[in-house]
């Protein structure tokens, strides 16, 4: 059957519905998704402009008790493997972040059960008060529930001295696929799907912005791709807080579970399927750390408008032997090469430079692992 009709009406703005997400997964009309999801992108940014992030990723710990067989990264505690940096370690990582022009910290590890709300609101205030102009997106859902329980808190409260603190927003890092029969599956302790979307939105209630995630690739169904969707959107609506959405693909390698790594089409057509459901978002990440700088590239034509972070140091991903690095001129010239002009941007998407034409990064970087 031909999905036409689904995609005018989500041009004209109308919300699809479940069966019109099934419809269109059902569909291998991957370009005719991508067109309609690229014009809808267009109708949120008229400007030719993608946008990034100089960012990096500080893994604090690896020690994590929630066990995670998708995740290569985690140890469990007691782990002769297990770390935890030093507040010296970390504030070197933000120093030579800030001498290359960033401006974002994703500051995430695991569940450590030893760490006590003091140790994360020390840091925080330790941070602010040496690098005040850094944003700090950083810790998860899974952590802020960790550290809700360690310290007998109640999760809004916790979340209330973290900002307090010196955190400002909350990544969607943990929400995998919101349906509870697919997270039974790969972390049996890493709660519900309601749980996850309970505390991004107690977040945005006490004022930290937050990203939503979707991670593709578990033998999950469609359906229950489909109802992740929905229900990112419908929290939106109630608090409007999300301020991207990024999808990505699950590395099987080096990890507990067994999987088929998804095709570059496969992940093109969900990050399509994502901005025609998603009508509330309005900015869209590509996810080249996963799928590589090439297919990176084609998903600013298939309703991505932000390149996403280009990162001095990520450990998580490249533990599952997914290693793809760049560097800030590449990701000038790969936005080029798709038709865009690039622009750095910071953590709640306010433009700070607009690359012209020819020019080129001062300090450049490669992504260290």
């Amino acid at each position: 059957m031909s999905i036409d009709r689904i995609l005018e009406r989500a041009l004209a703005g109308e919300r699809l519905g479940l069966e019109d997400g099934l419809r269109l997964y059902d569909s291998n009309e991957i370009e005719k998704m991508g067109f309609y999801a690229n014009k809808i992108m267009e109708k949120w940014h008229p400007d030719p402009i993608t946008t990034f992030v100089i960012s990096r990723n500080v893994n604090y710990t690896n020690v994590c008790d929630t066990y995670c067989r998708f995740c290569a990264f985690y140890r469990a505690p007691g782990s002769k493997e297990g770390y935890v940096l030093s507040d010296e370690e970390i504030f070197s990582k933000i120093q030579e972040t800030v001498d290359v022009g960033g401006t974002e910290i994703l500051m995430q590890g695991g569940t450590n059960p030893d760490l006590p709300l003091e140790y994360y609101t020390n840091l925080l205030r330790n941070i602010k008060q040496r690098f005040p102009s850094i944003q700090m997106h950083s810790l998860s859902v899974a952590e802020i529930v960790k550290i809700a329980e360690v310290s007998g808190k109640p999760v809004e409260e916790v979340l209330r001295l973290l900002k307090a603190a010196g955190l400002d927003s909350l990544p969607g890092a943990g929400a995998e696929i919101l349906d509870d029969r697919t997270r039974q599956k790969i972390s049996r302790l890493k709660g519900s799907w309601q749980q996850w979307v309970d505390v991004m939105k107690t977040a945005n209630r006490v004022g930290l912005t937050t990203t939503a995630t979707m991670v593709i690739g578990f033998g999950e169904s469609m359906e229950e791709r489909v109802l992740h969707l929905m229900r990112i959107r419908e929290a939106q609506d109630e608090t409007k807080g999300f301020l991207a959405f990024i999808s990505w693909t699950f590395q099987p390698e080096n990890t507990n579970m067994k999987g088929e790594k998804q095709t570059p089409e496969q992940y093109l057509k969900n990050v399509a399927i994502s901005r025609l459901m998603i009508d509330n978002i309005a900015n869209f990440q590509s996810s080249w750390v996963t799928m590589g700088p090439e297919v990176g590239k084609r998903s600013l034509q298939y309703g991505c408008n932000d390149f996403g972070q280009t990162m001095l140091e990520e450990n998580v991903v490249s533990a599952a032997a997914c290693t793809y690095k760049i560097n800030t001129n590449q990701i000038l010239q790969l936005i080029r090469e798709a038709g865009k002009i690039p622009a750095q941007r910071n953590t709640n998407y306010d433009i700070l430079r607009v690359f012209k034409e020819g020019e080129m990064a001062e300090n450049d970087f490669v992504m260290q692992n």
